[in-house]
């Protein structure tokens, strides 16, 4: 579903992606887990197209992604729910949603809304109210749900646990590992490694803008090397 070849990016001089080679299958859950300032956040932001490339090439279902704008990949597929949240906290629960679905007009938005509220309960009760009201881990939620209205083939998580206490993060883990019943791709960017292995198909170890390791997840997490680096153990 999704491609990586070669890629590269630079924030001025400064070249942060060294040749990074990824690969997404339909129905995965794939993680990239790291170190703070590995690359994962500037990787994923190539991915959306708010980053831009200065070598390699995307492919998304098929079809060449790296010269499409920003604003044309949900259309194509692709959508992220951002490191940060950057929900729109003067806007209501319900506004922050139906942003996430405005590439649609049809009947099925209330349905999607309707299963946004079902995923997440607590979204429902705040529907109304101003989304800069909300705890950072109902914050989350909603940064999840808007970024599910837009109907993704392939969605891009970026830190979803971020900050939170462990059981909003266990539920936001439960969530993304739902999503695969549903037919959704996930690339999930993570730097609690063990709880984005668990969950995942495959994963990915990014070191300095470089893939270091790859492999299936269950192997990632025997690794020794793993576990002393990224899991603690």
């Amino acid at each position: 579903m999704l491609e990586v070849e070669g890629l590269r990016s630079r924030y001025g001089r400064i070249e942060v992606l060294h040749g990074v080679d990824l690969k997404v299958s339909q129905g995965e859950i794939v993680t990239v887990v790291g170190a703070n300032g590995a690359g994962k956040t500037t990787l994923l932001r190539c991915l959306s197209g708010v980053q831009p490339v200065s070598g390699g090439r995307i492919s998304f279902q098929g079809q060449p992604l790296t010269g499409v704008p920003a604003w044309k990949r949900p259309a194509r597929g692709l959508t992220q729910s951002p490191e940060g949240r950057q929900i729109f906290g003067n806007l209501t629960v319900e506004e922050n949603l139906r942003l996430g679905a405005w590439n649609f007009k049809d009947e099925r938005v209330g349905k999607d809304m309707e299963d946004a509220f079902q995923m997440f309960p607590i979204l429902r009760e705040k529907r109304n109210l101003a989304a800069g009201g909300l705890s950072g881990g109902q914050q989350q939620m909603l940064a999840m749900a808007r970024a599910l209205m837009g109907r993704p083939a392939c969605l891009l998580l970026d830190e979803p646990s971020m900050g939170l206490a462990p059981i909003i993060v266990q539920q936001i883990f439960d969530v993304v590992e739902s999503l695969r019943g549903r037919g959704v791709t996930v690339l999930l960017v993570e730097q609690n490694a063990f709880g984005a292995l668990r969950i995942a198909d495959r994963g990915y170890v990014m070191e300095n803008g470089r893939i270091a390791m790859q492999g299936a997840a269950a192997e990632l997490i025997a690794d020794p090397r793993i576990r002393e680096a990224y899991l603690g153990i």
